[in-house]
This record gives C-alpha cells, sequence and structure tokens, in this order.
C-alpha cells in the first residue's frame, strides 16, 4: 500500500513551498507529501488516489484557489476520502480579514472542513507541525489496518464482535477488526497459530500485538481489560497491587461527572475508588465529536475526552474498577471504636464489599429502549442504542437509520455520513431546533446524505439475522413506509437506573434522585444542617450529573458538577469529624 498522502494546494507558489518544505521535512519520511497549485489538479490527483485506494491522511487548501474554493475542494474530499482530514491554509493575521473569517465559519458549520491551519511562518514551525500533528493522529485512529496495538478477528457482523469494539473504542483501546475469511484476518490467523485461520467462523481471536504478541480466545470484557491493564478488581491477587476496600470516596460511574470528580478528590488528597459497570465517559464516551467543550476548537471525541479524564485521575492516584457494577450501597455506622466519620458500605459485583466515608453517584442514564419486539430481537445484530461510532466502518455503503433529535443523535448522523451510503434521522417532534444545537443542525442540512424525517418513529423492522428493514410511522396521519436499514442506532431520551438505591434516598416520579434544597421541599430531610448543594436524602451520599433531578444534560455542566461536589465532601467529612469529636 501506498505511504499515506498529504496533499497541499495554494496558488501562491512561495507559500506553497515553504509549506509543503515543512511537512516533507518533519513528515516525509512516513508520508507522501505533494504541492499543488491548481484546485482542478489536485482534485484529479484525489480521485486518481480514490481509484486505486490509496489512503489520504490530510488535505490543506488555500480558501481562494482561482478555479474552484478551497472549501469546495474540501467538501470533494469528504466524499472521496472520507477518512482524511480536511483544513483551510490560511496566512497569519487572515482572521481579521472579514471574508476569510466567514469562509472558514462557513465551512465549519457545512462540515466541509475540520478547522483551520496557519500557514508556517518560519523553519522549523512548531506550532504548525503541532496542528498537523494532532490531525494525522486523529486520522491513523480512524483507518482500518492490522498493523495496530490490538487486532481483532471475528466473524462479520458479529454480535459479540459489535460489543468488543464498543469496548475497546471507548475504553480508548486503539485496535483493528478484521473480518474472518479476508485475506488480512488469515494473515494474522496464521501468524499468531490462531485455529482454523482461514474459517469464516470461528473463536473471537484478539491479538494484543503491543503486549508482547498476547493472544485471547473468545475472551470475556473482564478478560480483555484485565489484559490490556485496566482494572477491574480492587487489587490484590495476582496484579502487584495492595487490595483496597476502605476509601474516603466512592464514586459510582464513569462518565464525565464521576471522572471529575475522581480527578478533583484525588488530587486533593482524598482516596478514591471510581467504579463503572460499562465504560469510561458513559453516554459522552459515544459522541463521535463534540464540538462544544471549552477549550477543544476543533472538538475531540467522547472517548478521547474520557480518557484524558481518566488518565488525570489515574496519575493523581484515584483506582478505577471497569466492568464491575455496584448493587447496594447502605449506611454502614462508625468506624471501630466510634471515632471519625460514619461509614457507607458499598456491595460491588464480582469483587465484594467497599467502605467510603462518602458515596457519590454519577450513574448517568440509559437510551429508552424502543420495545418494538421485533426490533428488539435484531439487538446488536444491526440494531444499537446509543451512538456506537465503533460501528461506522463496518457500515460503509449501507443504509442506516437514526432515532431520536438530540446532540447525541446529531453527531452520530454526521459521523456515520462520512462511510454510509445514506443516513436518515428519524424524530418526533417537527423539527430539531428544540432539541439540537444549532452548529449540528447546521451540518445537518449542509449534508446530501443525510435526510431528517420530522414528526415520526420507527414501529417495526425486521431482517434474517441482521436488520434489514425498518418501518417509520407519522406521529399525525399514521402513514407508514418501509426503509432500507442495515443499522439502526436508537437514542430516544433516557432513564436513570436508580431502582438499587436505598428507599431512604429520595427520587422524583421519573427515577431522578432529589439532592440539595429539594431535598427539604420534599421533607425528606432529617438533620439541622441544612443538605449541600448535592448531597442526597441520605447524609454522606451525593449525586452529580444526568442521574440528578433538574441537572442540564450537557458534558460541560457534568464536569462542572463532579468538581464542584468535591468540596461539598470536604464539608460534610469536615462536619462528621467534629461530630465525633463532640
Amino acid at each position: 500500500m501506498a505511504r499515506p498522502l498529504l496533499l497541499v494546494v495554494d496558488p501562491d507558489l512561495d507559500a506553497l513551498a515553504r509549506t509543503e518544505g515543512e511537512l516533507a521535512r518533519r513528515f516525509g519520511a512516513d508520508f507522501r507529501v505533494r504541492g499543488e497549485s491548481d484546485g482542478s489538479v489536485a482534485l484529479e490527483q484525489l480521485r486518481l488516489a480514490a481509484g486505486r485506494g490509496d489512503p489520504v491522511a490530510l488535505v490543506l487548501a488555500d480558501p481562494w484557489l482561482p478555479d474552484v474554493s478551497g472549501a469546495e475542494l474540501l467538501r470533494s474530499v469528504r466524499t472521496l476520502h472520507p477518512d482524511a482530514a480536511r483544513a483551510l491554509l490560511v496566512p497569519w493575521g487572515a482572521w481579521a480579514d472579514r471574508r476569510t473569517a466567514d469562509e472558514i465559519l462557513r465551512g465549519m458549520s457545512h462540515g466541509d472542513i475540520n478547522y483551520y491551519v496557519l500557514e508556517p511562518w518560519s523553519s522549523p514551525d512548531e506550532l504548525f507541525c503541532r496542528t498537523v500533528s494532532e490531525f494525522v493522529q486523529v486520522w491513523s485512529r480512524t483507518v482500518e489496518n492490522r498493523r495496530r496495538e490490538v487486532v481483532v478477528v471475528g466473524a462479520a457482523r458479529d454480535p459479540r464482535g459489535h460489543a468488543v469494539r464498543s469496548l475497546l473504542t471507548r475504553n480508548g483501546i486503539p485496535h483493528a477488526y478484521l473480518d474472518r475469511g479476508t485475506p488480512e484476518a488469515v494473515a494474522v490467523l496464521r501468524s499468531v497459530d490462531a485455529p482454523d485461520p482461514a474459517a469464516a467462523d470461528g473463536p473471537l481471536v484478539i491479538w494484543l500485538a503491543a503486549l508482547g504478541g498476547r493472544v485471547l480466545l473468545d475472551p470475556s470484557d473482564v478478560e480483555i481489560c484485565r489484559a490490556w491493564g485496566i482494572g477491574t478488581d480492587l487489587g490484590g491477587g495476582d496484579s502487584g497491587e495492595d487490595e483496597v476496600r476502605d476509601v474516603d470516596l466512592l464514586v459510582v460511574g464513569a462518565g464525565p461527572a464521576g471522572l471529575a470528580a475522581a480527578v478533583y478528590g484525588s488530587s486533593e488528597g482524598l482516596s478514591v475508588v471510581c467504579v463503572e459497570e460499562q465504560a469510561l465517559g458513559g453516554q459522552a464516551g459515544t459522541s463521535s465529536l463534540i464540538r462544544n467543550y471549552l477549550g477543544f476548537s476543533r472538538g475531540l471525541s467522547g472517548a478521547e475526552l474520557a480518557q484524558r479524564g481518566f488518565q488525570q485521575a489515574w496519575v493523581f492516584g484515584a483506582r478505577f474498577v471497569l466492568t464491575r457494577r455496584v448493587t447496594a450501597v447502605q449506611p454502614d455506622g462508625r468506624p471501630e471504636g466510634g471515632a471519625g466519620a460514619p461509614r457507607f458500605r458499598a456491595t460491588v459485583s464480582d469483587v465484594g464489599d467497599v467502605r467510603a466515608r462518602a458515596v457519590l453517584l454519577a450513574t448517568g442514564v440509559a437510551y429508552r429502549r424502543l420495545g418494538v419486539p421485533s426490533l428488539e430481537a435484531l439487538s446488536g445484530s444491526g440494531v444499537y442504542y446509543g451512538a456506537n461510532v465503533s460501528e461506522a466502518h463496518g457500515l460503509a455503503g449501507a443504509h442506516t437509520v437514526i432515532v431520536g433529535g438530540g446532540n447525541s443523535a446529531g453527531q452520530a448522523a454526521l459521523h456515520l455520513q462520512r462511510y454510509a451510503a445514506d443516513v436518515t434521522l428519524v424524530v418526533r417532534t417537527p423539527d430539531l431546533s428544540s432539541t439540537m444545537s444549532r452548529y449540528l443542525i447546521d451540518e445537518i442540512e449542509a449534508s446530501p446524505t443525510i435526510t431528517v424525517v420530522p414528526n415520526a418513529e420507527v414501529v417495526d423492522g425486521g431482517g434474517d439475522g441482521w436488520l434489514s428493514e425498518v418501518v417509520v410511522a407519522d406521529r399525525t396521519s399514521g402513514e407508514r413506509r418501509t426503509v432500507p436499514a442495515d443499522g439502526l442506532f436508537v437514542m430516544i431520551g433516557a432513564q436513570p437506573h436508580t431502582s438499587w438505591l436505598p428507599d431512604s434516598v429520595v427520587r422524583d416520579r421519573w427515577g431522578f434522585v432529589l439532592t440539595g434544597a429539594d431535598v427539604r421541599e420534599a421533607g425528606a430531610w432529617s438533620l439541622e444542617r441544612p443538605p449541600c448543594a448535592h448531597e442526597t436524602a441520605l447524609p454522606g451520599l451525593f449525586a452529580v450529573g444526568d442521574v440528578r433531578s433538574g441537572s442540564v444534560k450537557r458534558v460541560a455542566s457534568a464536569v462542572g458538577e463532579g468538581s464542584v461536589v468535591v468540596s461539598e465532601v470536604h464539608q460534610y467529612l469536615a462536619l462528621t469529624k467534629a461530630e465525633s469529636r463532640g
């Protein structure tokens, strides 16, 4: 296979030479660097590369090419090479030119470009190279090939394979998935001496190429996480770590709120254990691109955001227990001798009990089920709950349907349209304006492959072992029509999982946990002191993020609550310490 292409298009020959030279100096060993001054010639080169199957990693284009605008050229790149990064190349100071600024904003709102890049001014130009490196790094994680840290080989359209891909993606484990029977899969299986390398069916094989070449056959989620070095217990045994069963703060859930609490709690000296049932990031971890999170102007995926939070908490000493569920939590009295803050006892599945001075609920919410038997039967076989961005490559050229009108649905539609033949977005409301951010609506409206079906719902569907069609009904007229579908992604509102909590934790009629002033108004607070803003009716048990009644369902809000609640935990621990002395 040819080396990936870095293409720069600029009619200014001096600027073109500087940019081409800087790219060749830094990236020339691993990438083909090509410069063109003519947009039409560049477009023809891109078409030829697509015809040959040659990879294109990045295209930089001047906004004002004489024959075709830079944004128009990059719009074509989006179709020809959906994985390639696309950016307008602008000179220093161009942000003050209203015409150029409008072109950048329009290109981003329409999804034609990922961002802009400032032309190199000196050599070496580290700012330019850093920006290009970030684009290339993101591109490298989207390309399917067998030279990856972890290689998974499984049957095509295998539900278990889908589950493993989702687990690896959401936990930030770089990997490639190869369908059994393909030449690439056969070569990998032969190289690791796996059974029946040429068979279309067989065990799911995971080759940990970067970890000494270890091979796993039909592993469980726990075995996969352990093999990669992700904690699934409290230490002890063969882990080499001391077992931790008594901590200051137990965090239940590792979405944005839980991760923020783990970062701030551990950085401020609390011993923290965070238990997560599924994968890092919660619902946000499935988002393909979050563009409105403060500080990330080019956007980042939910999985990347979760990984960064996890790594921050880890370096501060927080412990993580993944693929486990907290099944019960109860007050457990004071420590032996009666000194110190009262404790909670939490039961963790397949791990045992943990004692904590305070507990934080950050369990988030789960997408509601469709409740259509014919589609529930195909869950994991073309029907998915949540974004599941790991499925995008497997649906190349396919028909896809998304149910939902929130930001997660919009992000999924924009991600899938890079690969799928078409995307149908089914929403219950008359339009998207009341449920989705404007920047997402603009990109969806500009996409030729996304169709929005308003005032509608999915009522039926089917397929022979794999989804092939869904039935969409108009909510007013009841008129039904059948839509071809190889993948259905359901994101229709959310509900909390709080039934396992003790009765003393008061919830609203939808199951969301009441906190702070709402607890007092409900008449559920028994102490003289007022509850902290995020404290539940059970003193010392806090709730943040989407599981909390009245919370704002945004990533930034969840992170904010997860950071703020740590000061409340300190306040609570200080109060109970003083009470024990009194």
